[in-house]
């Protein structure tokens, strides 16, 4: 199994960086956010004429100090700034030196802030989702490492048959007994008589046996299931024999079915 380091550490930065976003979108420096004031607060330091401006943003209220400190407030949602004010004692005289914007980009704000503060968590959930999948494939493959990897042929449209192989008269003769048995096993259960349990073939490379095994199998119309025995050697203990019992399992299911 392959572990591919730097698209995993690829993903970790990312996944690292949407972190910070997020940590940083919910909780600001102190520097960056204006000290809390409250409104009766405010109204004291307008009377008081310590007060420069105020821009009002719905409901939020950024007050400009005559030290040029900036502070943040809220005023009551049931009614306006110049309401507020009046009821906590600030006269219109007092508000003269005060100038008073309204913020029509509030709503806009609110949204853009709303975005920063769920958008790197969003991100942060996509990036999860997509590690979770990764994690799932790794262990569907973890799963299946243990499989057998023969290649079966199907028995339906044979592909080779004894016309495909010159000469080895011989051979083809001897298993047509195999062939005949394989075709009908149950007539020649009814007598009593034992398919075999496997054939023997020898031969140096490149004699044919490859070829004669899946001519076998498409004179018989089974299928034929091809491995070779390097594929059942790993370093780890056990899987060999895990891919030889997942193999038989296969053939079995197939049954009748030649393996090879």
């Amino acid at each position: 199994m392959k572990f591919n380091w730097s698209r995993n550490l690829f993903v970790y930065l990312l996944i690292a960086v949407a972190a910070a976003a997020l940590f940083l979108s919910v909780f600001p420096s102190s520097d960056q956010r204006p000290q809390e004031m409250d409104i009766t607060a405010v109204a004291e330091a307008i009377q008081k004429g310590n007060v420069d401006s105020i821009v009002v943003s719905g409901d939020d209220l950024r007050v400009t100090l005559a030290t040029n400190e900036v502070r943040r407030s809220r005023k009551d949602e049931a009614a306006s700034l110049l309401e507020t004010l009046a009821a906590l004692g600030v006269t219109p005289e007092q508000l003269r030196g005060v100038e008073i914007t309204i913020d029509s980009s509030g709503q806009s704000n609110n949204w853009l802030t709303l975005l920063g503060s769920v958008g790197p968590l969003l991100f942060v959930g996509v990036l999860l989702f997509l590690l979770m999948r990764q994690a799932q494939g790794s262990n569907s493959q973890a799963m299946s490492f243990g499989k057998s990897k023969a290649r079966m042929i199907s028995g339906d449209k044979p592909t080779v048959t004894f016309d495909d192989v010159a000469g080895c008269d011989e051979a083809k003769q001897e298993l047509a007994e195999v062939v005949e048995f394989l075709r009908e096993p149950q007539k020649f259960a009814s007598l009593g008589a034992r398919i075999p349990k496997g054939v023997l073939m020898v031969g140096h490379p490149g004699t044919g046996k490859t070829l004669m095994a899946k001519a076998v199998a498409g004179e018989a119309g089974v299928p034929f299931f091809s491995i070779s025995g390097s594929e059942f050697v790993e370093m780890f203990v056990g899987v060999g024999a895990s891919r030889v019992r997942d193999l038989f399992d296969q053939a079995k299911k197939h049954s009748p079915c030649i393996v090879f």
